[in-house]
């Protein structure tokens, strides 16, 4: 692929994201490639339909969120330093926001989907565990209290913040939470401890909310 045709599929995928972010996954496609600065018809060379373009949406999210654990364990020998680089990291690849988002419309299931979200908690999970080896992380923190906290940290805030300022704050926001999750002598955390296994089964029941699934993706 030529340097221009992987600078228009990256800008592709990036604005893609936003927009099924914004609008769902019934998103303008026009919109998405008027934000990707490329013709409709680009789009559509690149992406046959729909689906096609969700589908390479949820991967390239996904793929990124387990390039970006790597990279955080590599560059942060502390494990709670590489938890923190990761949190942020994954803030800036919106992947616990735009997996929620498309989960009705695509098959997680899928084995490509499938095996990138096993990956990315598995290493997620070696992350937790290597930082409750060292002492460093909280006993009770688990797995799906730093997914979450990324669902949580991802959704825009209400008001008129542009979103240079939503980006700084759910960052400044996530500093602040990170600061409590190192060990301390404080009080245990009160509500449910939701383990990866515990997220995999909310997935499978169907009361179960979105936000309890897209955990076990970030």
């Amino acid at each position: 692929m030529r340097a221009d045709a992987r600078r228009n599929h990256a800008r592709l995928l990036e604005a893609a994201r936003d927009v099924f972010v914004e609008q769902g996954p019934g998103a303008s496609l026009e919109e998405v490639a008027r934000r990707a600065e490329v013709g409709i018809a680009t789009l559509y060379r690149r992406f046959t339909d729909r689906h096609t373009l969700m589908h390479a949406v949820a991967l390239h999210a996904l793929t990124g969120t387990i390039e970006a654990v790597r990279r955080a364990q590599r560059d942060h020998p502390d494990p709670l330093d590489a938890l923190a680089a990761y949190v942020h990291a994954v803030l800036d690849l919106r992947t616990s926001v735009v997996i929620p988002t498309l989960l009705a419309a695509l098959d997680l299931d899928e084995p490509e989907l499938k095996a990138a979200q096993s990956t990315s908690a598995r290493l997620v999970e070696e992350l937790l565990a290597e930082a409750h080896k060292t002492g460093g992380l909280r006993d009770d923190v688990v797995f799906g209290d730093i997914g979450l906290l990324l669902t949580r940290l991802s959704r825009p805030l209400p008001g008129p913040f542009s979103d240079e300022t939503q980006n700084a704050l759910a960052h400044r926001h996530a500093d602040i939470i990170l600061a409590g999750l190192r060990a301390s002598t404080e009080p245990p955390l009160a509500g449910p401890a939701l383990k990866l296994a515990d997220l995999q089964q909310l997935r499978h029941t169907p009361d179960a909310v979105s936000t309890g699934t897209s955990a076990t993706s970030s």
